[in-house]
């Protein structure tokens, strides 16, 4: 099928429209996109080996402003 996406699509609750947003605007900043930055965390979180925290938009991977 045209429309077929090649790997399953999953869902994000609890997120509100301005923070979705805000995410989109942060990662097309660094050049990335939501799903690259969400998986970046993830491999981290779960501590796949070499995965690294994803870049904070103003350069600082810890970074909270």
């Amino acid at each position: 099928m045209a429309n077929q996406h090649r790997e399953k699509l999953r869902g994000v609750r609890g997120v509100d429209d301005q923070l979705w947003d805000d995410f989109g605007d942060a990662t097309a900043r660094t050049g990335s996109d939501r799903s690259a930055e969400v998986r970046r965390f993830m491999e981290w979180y779960v501590r796949r080996p070499g995965a690294k925290l994803p870049q904070h938009p103003d350069g600082d991977p810890g970074a909270t402003d």
